[in-house]
């Protein structure tokens, strides 16, 4: 049963203009995150009655939308700050419902902007953030405080009970099984396991999606995604504990519900070197189509820093095992910030090996890696992605969703992109780093916007001419989604 909010009575508002008002497109959804919180802008053509209200368990922002419909060509917005989906429907004829997701508890401000027949209607989420201090690098004198730091105050690592699988999935979908899978568990063993003479398998946490009382996006013939993230992250985990080098963590194995902090949190607890959400996207055009690869926004990582350097309770073990406590405040933003930039590298380069596994399954929705601030995606030491397998709303799409033959190579993609870049970059004492006959010549790059030819060798630690002669091209462009090979074993850039 569901519980209202405490702040339920703050909701329940009409527009000025409301009464009686004529039908009203909603033509677009913005979402503004800047220092003072989120907010967020609707564009209506005309004016409508509204009403907005909280739900809980999980948090969601419900507006009603009188007399409303979706204008052709809508888009739904990219998550941010501390939205982190939006859905829309019609619980009624006649009535719009969209959805935000949050990703905690918050109260929300709304008013209507008039601008002739157009009307704009806003809600703000009120956040208070301290601001990060750091902008600059830090002094040779500091980084030897770092080192010394680091040194000094590394803990012994911690155990991890994984969580059993309690209870079968509710309501199945075909093709998806609802058994224990021992082979798809991760084993209640100590967190690194330790093979042969000291080298440790990489722990790879699997974050299945939704769950639980939340449901997640519905396919057209009723496949619900919390099922199939679920059955992918199962067979993802089978493949993961089937590599030498690797062990899986199971966020959750089971039809419960978890909350968005703790799934990232429940990683950061296995120690795990890699963190991957499994989501099937949605949207209201239903020949939208294509896998996503997602990683945390420059921005959400900022704004995320500033929280963690606020939370005295999560500060502690946060980098590298350097707790942050006692620090001074300055010196506390310099080894966060360096550890978050070290952290949104690896998780770029891992997401980039993903998608180009995965546009050998099929094509993917976007040419190259995308940005967004998924609540999911926020731990500041641990390489993250979020993976949409495809759009549940497409019925092609929601089909092979539900078959366990694409599910299968869906996780083999995922996992080739995964092994690849741990043979190119095995950290340290791992089992990867210890078979120099699994580390390749090249390694491939996808271009993202924004990116030149010599920023790309600057990032690979490559010459410019390498990498034009390992690719057989005379000029310096590059496109958005073109796929790079960048020669490992070339000369450093001059």
């Amino acid at each position: 049963m569901r519980r209202k909010s405490p702040y339920w009575w703050l909701f329940p508002v009409l527009a000025s203009a409301g009464m009686g008002a004529s039908a009203a497109d909603l033509q677009g959804i913005r979402l503004i995150e800047d220092d003072s919180g989120t907010r967020v802008e609707l564009a209506l053509a005309g004016t409508a009655d509204y009403k907005v209200f909280n739900l809980q368990n999980p948090e969601r922002l419900v507006l009603d939308l009188q007399a409303s419909r979706l204008a052709p060509g809508f888009q739904v917005p990219a998550p941010t700050g501390i939205v982190a989906n939006v859905r829309t429907g019609m619980p009624a004829p006649g009535t719009l419902r969209v959805v935000f997701e949050l990703g905690r508890a918050a109260p929300a401000h709304s008013r209507i902007e008039k601008e002739g027949a157009q009307s704009r209607l806003v809600l703000e989420f009120a956040e208070r953030r301290p601001a990060m201090l750091v902008s600059e690098a830090p002094s040779v004198a500091l980084e030897k405080t770092i080192a010394s730091l680091a040194a000094a105050e590394l803990p012994s690592a911690p155990t991890l009970a994984v969580e059993p699988f309690a209870e079968p999935v509710s309501e199945p979908v075909a093709g998806i099984s609802t058994a224990d899978t021992p082979a798809a568990r991760a084993p209640a063993r100590t967190v690194q396991d330790v093979i042969g003479s000291g080298q440790r398998k990489l722990v790879v946490a699997i974050d299945a999606g939704h769950g639980g009382k939340d449901p997640g996006a519905l396919g057209p013939s009723g496949v619900r995604e919390k099922a199939v993230t679920l059955a992918v992250a199962r067979e993802l985990a089978r493949q993961i504990n089937a590599d030498p080098g690797m062990r899986a963590v199971l966020i959750r194995d089971g039809d419960n519900f978890v909350q968005l902090k703790d799934r990232y949190m429940k990683a950061r607890s296995a120690q795990a070197d890699l963190f991957i959400s499994i989501h099937a996207d949605a949207s209201p055009n239903t020949t939208a189509s294509g896998a996503s690869v997602y990683v945390l926004s420059t921005r959400g990582a900022s704004s995320q820093a500033a929280r963690w350097l606020a939370d005295q309770e999560n500060a502690a073990d946060l980098v590298g095992g350097v707790s942050l406590d006692h620090k001074d405040h300055n010196l506390a933003a310099v080894l966060l910030d360096l550890s978050q930039s070290a952290t949104m590298r690896a998780s770029d380069d891992i997401a980039n090996q993903v998608l180009g596994s995965l546009k050998n399954v099929g094509k993917a929705h976007k040419p190259s890696i995308e940005r967004a601030n998924f609540v999911v995606l926020r731990s500041p030491d641990v390489p993250s992605m979020l993976i949409e397998t495809g759009f549940i709303t497409n019925a092609s799409e929601e089909k092979r969703l539900n078959d366990p033959g694409y599910r299968a190579r869906l996780a083999t993609a995922i996992t080739t992109g995964v092994r690849r870049y741990f043979s190119e970059q095995a950290p340290p004492g791992s089992w990867y780093a210890s078979r120099e006959d699994l580390r390749p010549a090249s390694r491939m790059h996808l271009v993202s916007r924004g990116e030149t030819l010599s920023l790309i060798a600057v990032r690979h630690g490559v010459g410019v001419e390498s990498i034009r002669e390992a690719n057989r091209r005379q000029g310096d462009t590059v496109r958005v989604g073109e796929s790079l090979t960048i020669p490992l074993l070339a000369s450093a850039p001059k």
